[in-house]
């Protein structure tokens, strides 16, 4: 099931720490809005984990691209990733995962701040709240990053967590394009959209080709319900993507719309869900498949991965999807 284009990601690399059940007053005690993504300060992450200790949890590599590039090398593609990490045991188990998984890892190391470190708060509707400590993650500025890192890749997806660094991001959209990669964009957090909009206006156009966004981040981009903010994304991007949750998908290229529906499974926790669906559209697309096709194995993904805690899943797991991509491309 392999992909002759090769995909490289840019993004935070955080280890993941998926608290379940937590009660809804954790978030309020804490300024933390349900279903958002709140940068916090190192201090604030150790009192909410103190405070979350009793809850279950589970410790796992993460990060929203880091994510998506797991998921790309689970189902066979040739992926990197771009991050950086702490001179940590942290850090050294997440380089550890990534080579695991398949992908390699671009790391850079900060020799005086840790790992970051991204809690995801799951209460008991299955929404995710993110409180995030970037820690090293944070110090990767634009003079590390340079074309020598793009060029040997086909596809460059580009973290949207990461636009509060104008300059960073703007390096590698210009080196990945300079590369001659096609370059994906996933609008992260309708909060982060809301703080960085002349910015993201400015670089869209010129630099992205696929745009993802689920309809809160749509609707702090352009002020429009999914099917209006498609056809203003689709304008500035050459293939835009709308997730709507509950009601699947709009995948617009040109005058080509597709609505894409949900693939039913249970959902215990929507953490990844966007980061496998990026992963599965972005599978499709380096296949060169239908917008169609794209979009269902992107749903066929998420419906997987929220029926499970986190965003990772395991190799068994795996190979059932691969087994049910392999049987929609025959049919």
């Amino acid at each position: 099931m392999g992909s002759k284009k090769k995909i490289i990601g840019v993004g935070n690399a955080l280890m993941d720490v998926v608290v379940k059940n937590i009660s809804e007053a954790i978030l309020e005690q804490n300024n933390l809005p349900k279903g958002s993504m709140i940068l916090v300060d190192s201090a604030t992450s150790a009192r909410i984990n103190i405070e979350t200790a009793s809850f279950e949890r589970i410790l796992a590599p993460g990060g929203s691209v880091a994510n998506t590039i797991h998921g790309l090398a689970s189902l066979g593609v040739e992926t990197a990733f771009v991050g950086k990490v702490g001179l940590d045991k942290m850090g050294e188990i997440y380089r550890l995962e990534l080579e695991k998984n398949g992908a390699n890892p671009m790391l850079f190391k900060s020799e005086t701040t840790p790992t970051g470190v991204a809690m995801a708060l799951v209460t008991p509707d299955s929404e995710r709240t993110f409180a995030t400590c970037l820690g090293a993650a944070i110090e990767m500025v634009a003079d590390e990053l340079t074309i020598d890192l793009f060029r040997d890749y086909d596809i460059a997806y580009i973290e949207g967590y990461l636009v509060q660094n104008h300059d960073l991001v703007r390096k590698a959209l210009e080196m990945a394009r300079k590369a001659g990669l096609t370059i994906a964009l996933d609008l992260a957090s309708y909060n982060v959209v809301e703080d960085n909009i002349d910015f993201l206006n400015e670089v869209l156009e010129p630099y992205v080709d696929i745009i993802f966004a689920n309809e809160e981040e749509a609707k702090a981009f352009t002020g429009k319900e999914p099917e209006e903010a498609i056809r203003l994304l689709s304008k500035i991007c050459d293939i835009a993507v709308v997730k709507t949750g509950k009601t699947g998908s709009l995948i617009k290229h040109a005058d080509h719309e597709e609505h894409i529906g949900i693939i039913g499974k249970k959902c215990v926790d929507t953490t990844g869900a966007g980061d496998l669906y990026a992963a599965g559209f972005l599978y499709g697309f380096a296949q060169n498949y239908s917008l169609k096709t794209c979009g269902t194995i992107a749903s066929l993904v998420a419906g997987y991965v929220v029926n499970v805690y986190g965003a990772r899943m395991d190799e068994a797991i795996w190979s059932q999807i691969r087994n049910e991509i392999s049987d929609m491309i025959k049919q």
